[in-house]
């Protein structure tokens, strides 16, 4: 048999150093930065674990206000803005005698103005939609309209803008049969205080969405359905359920302002008068009366409290 042959190699790093240093003792420097990193590295994960919950409330809150803020609770419209709009709407409107007059829109303006972030209702998309709901910046601004083309196309040209489309079933010639039979269930479907979603009063409008029964409405404007003719749905069902809203006002909020337009017709005269009431009536401008309405306890069976006329108020130019 051939002798196997043996090849040692020796690696520098196995040879002693420095006098005698081992490999063993030439580690140690590394295995101390080793453990100083490691416990860095544990001292900022927990300091990093201790400010991230340090912080959560405030993340929480501002998910909780930007939240609220989607839902109506923002800040209102800057003066200066609030009066640009107003003025140039009614430069706008000056043009078209079917707008609202400059008088006509800074009365509903003044109470706006008055009441920022309030809850305004609207019956009617009109030329002013996009106003009201520019003027009311940071409140809550609700439309309904006849027509569902109309609130349709609203959604998608103004997504955030909350709008529905309402089944009006009466006609502008009924208007007497209506009132009378209001006044005969005076006591029983059509009481002024009740909740309209549960009524079977044929002026009472019972299909909105049910959350817009719970809201405490601070300003309702009557500027539709259309009226102009016999066989158009009128306005009786809106200020009939006008008047019920703002005596059934939810939440122990106070009055509420309403504004029908159109005021020199006779079916917005003869509702007004029978179910918002003279006595209410604070101004007219123009062809807009506004009327400011109370809370009723629910055992009362009255709409108003005298028999004061429409007629007797003074008409402000």
């Amino acid at each position: 048999m051939k002798a196997s042959t043996k090849l040692i190699l020796l690696h520098p790093s196995s040879l002693p150093k420095h006098g005698g240093q081992t490999a063993a003792n030439a580690t140690t420097p590394h295995r101390i930065y080793l453990l100083l990193f490691a416990s860095l590295f544990t001292f900022f994960s927990l300091f990093t674990l201790l400010t991230t919950k340090t912080r959560a409330p405030t993340a929480a809150t501002t998910t909780t206000t930007a939240s609220s803020a989607a839902d109506g609770g923002g800040a209102s419209l800057p003066e200066p803005i609030f009066d640009a709009l107003l003025h140039y709407a009614s430069i706008s409107n000056s043009t078209d005698a079917n707008r609202l007059s400059s008088a006509e829109l800074k009365s509903v303006a003044a109470v706006l103005r008055r009441y920022p972030n309030c809850n305004l209702l609207v019956f009617g998309l009109t030329h002013e939609t996009l106003l009201w709901h520019a003027l009311n910046r940071g409140g809550r601004t609700v439309f309904v309209d006849e027509s569902a083309y109309l609130v349709s196309k609203l959604e998608q040209s103004h997504p955030d803008i909350e709008a529905y489309d309402i089944q009006f079933t009466t006609k502008v010639r009924d208007l007497h049969a209506l009132v009378n039979h209001t006044r005969r269930q005076i006591r029983h479907e059509c009481r002024p205080v009740q909740n309209l979603l549960f009524s079977d009063c044929k002026l009472g409008i019972n299909d909105f969405p049910n959350h817009v029964y719970e809201v405490g409405w601070d300003v309702i404007l009557v500027d539709g359905p259309r009226g102009y003719f016999p066989a158009a749905p009128g306005r009786m069902a809106a200020i009939y359920t006008a008047g019920v809203l703002a005596r059934s006002k939810r939440g122990g909020g106070g009055k509420t302002h309403v504004f029908v337009h159109e005021f020199d017709r006779e079916v917005e005269r003869v509702c007004s008068e029978e179910f918002l009431c003279g006595e209410n009536l604070v101004e007219v401008k123009d062809l807009l009366g506004h009327f400011v309405v109370g809370r009723m306890e629910a055992d009362r069976f009255e709409f108003c409290s005298n028999s004061a006329s429409l007629e007797n108020h003074r008409l402000d130019d």
